[in-house]
Formats: C-alpha cells, structure tokens, sequence
C-alpha cells in the first residue's frame, strides 16, 4: 500500500506555502466509483466530485480527517485506505492557496450512501455523464490505470516475471 506520511505531507505543504488542506478519496466498490454532485449555490455549484472536505483543526491528522470527512458526507465508514493518488493545488473561495490529497478507499457497506452537504450521488464506471474537473479526472485515470495494471497482474501471473 502507497500511503505516504501524513506529518512529511503537511510539511512539503508548508514550504510549498499551502493555506488550507483538504483530503479526498476515491471509493471504489466492485469498478464503479462514487461521485457527488455539489450544491448549485456552493463553491464550484453544480460541479460533481470526489467525496472531499477540509482539513480541520480538530483532526489528528490527514488520515482522520479522510475518515472524518467520508463519514459526513457519505455516510459511508472507510474499512481500508488502498493507496495514495496524488495532489493538487486550487485557489478556495475564499481565496487561500489549498491542496487536496487523495486516496483510494474501500468502505464497508457502499451501498447505504446518505448526503448531507451534495444534491446527487452516484456510482460511475466512467465521467461522461458526470463531468468532473480536469484535476479530478487525472486521479480517478490514475486509478483506474492502477486498478487495471493490478487487474492484468492477477489474470495474467507470468506478466510479472518476464
């Protein structure tokens, strides 16, 4: 499992002159991943996205508050975090330099998502009908060509000793 440490994260972050944190993760369950859709009112209405929140003062670490942040706005309780995606930097709408970290999860039961802060839900094999910015649609590529590298591993063994 690629998962970084959360302290040497947040300290590349400082240095990069990071503002604000926020995490994000990318849950699969059996090839088809979860995608919300923000309020039409909100920061970047109307725009569909990974299941992603803010780094609080109250969270312990980047970690907690991945599993925070699933929790308030899936419902969802992550069982395991499978890899670390990547990162990308935006400007909040308040204006302050941010970076989102993101992961891959697994959740325990995918099937009971409850939203509190989005209008839609739903569970995509693809983005066409739901388009996601160009940062988001990178990591969930990067996963999917993770995903189907490790895919073409297990059906095909002898691939990994040539």
């Amino acid at each position: 499992m690629n998962t970084p440490d959360s302290d040497e994260l947040t300290s590349a972050d400082a240095v990069d002159g990071v503002d604000q944190h926020v995490v994000g993760a990318v849950i699969d369950h059996g090839g088809t991943l979860l995608l919300l859709k923000r309020p039409a009112d909100d920061f970047r209405g109307g725009t569909w996205e990974l299941p992603s929140g803010k780094v609080e003062p109250t969270d312990t670490d980047l970690y907690a508050a991945l599993h925070r942040e699933v929790t308030e706005e899936t419902g969802l309780t992550i069982s395991s975090i499978t890899g670390y995606l990547g990162a990308f930097d935006y400007t909040s709408g308040s204006g302050k330099h941010t970076r989102q970290h993101t992961w891959t999860v697994t959740v325990a039961d995918p099937a009971e998502v409850r939203l509190s802060e989005h209008d839609e839900s739903a569970w995509v094999v693809t983005t066409e009908q739901h388009p996601v910015s160009a940062e988001i649609q990178q990591l969930i590529d990067a996963h999917l060509a993770s995903h189907a590298h490790h895919l073409h591993t297990l059906n095909n063994p002898a691939s990994t000793y040539s």
